[in-house]
């Protein structure tokens, strides 16, 4: 009975070295850290990356040579299409073609993404990362302030949950723009891979050029939005922070 006692005070022991570090850190983040990523991030807003006035300027040439056009007759190489035709609807196979693998060769390699807009993405990754990383740590602080339910005298209590609520919406939000992300690469690759099917279609070519734009537009407003949130999270739990670190008054307070 001892030593279970020994062990549950040990755990207890490093549960508390727990809350008081979670503490420590959530404390600096709210004082410290968040009024300083929102400047940082107002900054970055004004730095010429983020400011191009003519959106062109992001635009990323897409290699691809179109060839020769080829007219082709019903004998191509000796061999009468009419009858490979014939073969391959009665299910004869093609004894010319087996082995054969269709492959699309790129003229210089690998086709390369935007790679400004790639720089671009590699800048704004953190930045998200760490919103959400952060939230994590601020939100867990103020669950572990909740205190045990009772009845009444719980407004401190709702003003602790409305934080937390806040708190897991940006995580949310911020989880959402790494999607956003992944996306635009997904159907940027789908694009290019029409323009290397139907290379005389000028159509697939603008549209990813639109893509780009649209990208460049959101990483802006991305990067808006985060500064945003540093801003609303900073200042919600300042002006609460009273409630949130004492969400109930004592019985002799309640007194009077």
């Amino acid at each position: 009975m001892s030593s279970l006692l020994k062990v549950d005070s040990e755990l207890k022991t490093k549960v508390e070295a727990f809350r008081e570090q979670i503490t420590s850190e959530a404390e600096h983040l709210v004082a410290s850290f968040f009024p300083q990523k929102l400047l940082e991030l107002d900054h970055f807003l004004k730095e010429p990356i983020l400011n191009v006035s003519d959106l062109k300027e992001i635009h990323s040439e897409i290699k691809f040579k179109v060839p020769d056009s080829i007219l082709f007759t019903n004998s191509y190489d000796g061999v009468d299409m009419d009858t490979k035709k014939r073969k391959l609807e009665e299910g004869v196979p093609d004894q010319s073609r087996q082995g054969e693998v269709k492959t699309l060769m790129m003229p210089d390699g690998m086709m390369k993404c935007n790679t400004r807009l790639m720089d671009l993405i590699e800048r704004v990754k953190p930045e998200i990362r760490t919103l959400i990383e952060k939230c994590n740590t601020v939100k867990m602080w103020v669950q572990l302030l909740i205190p045990r339910i009772e009845d009444g005298n719980n407004f401190g209590v709702s003003i602790q949950e409305e934080t937390v609520a806040e708190l897991r919406t940006v995580e949310s939000e911020a989880a959402s723009y790494l999607d956003q992300i992944s996306r635009y690469y997904t159907t940027r690759a789908k694009l290019v891979s029409k323009i290397a099917k139907y290379l005389h279609v000028e159509d697939y070519r603008r549209t990813v050029s639109e893509i780009d734009e649209k990208e460049y537009i959101s990483l802006k407003i991305i990067v808006s939005e985060l500064r945003n949130q540093y801003v609303t999270l900073h200042d919600m739990i300042l002006k609460n922070i009273e409630k949130i670190k004492k969400p109930r008054s004592s019985n002799s307070e309640a007194l009077y």
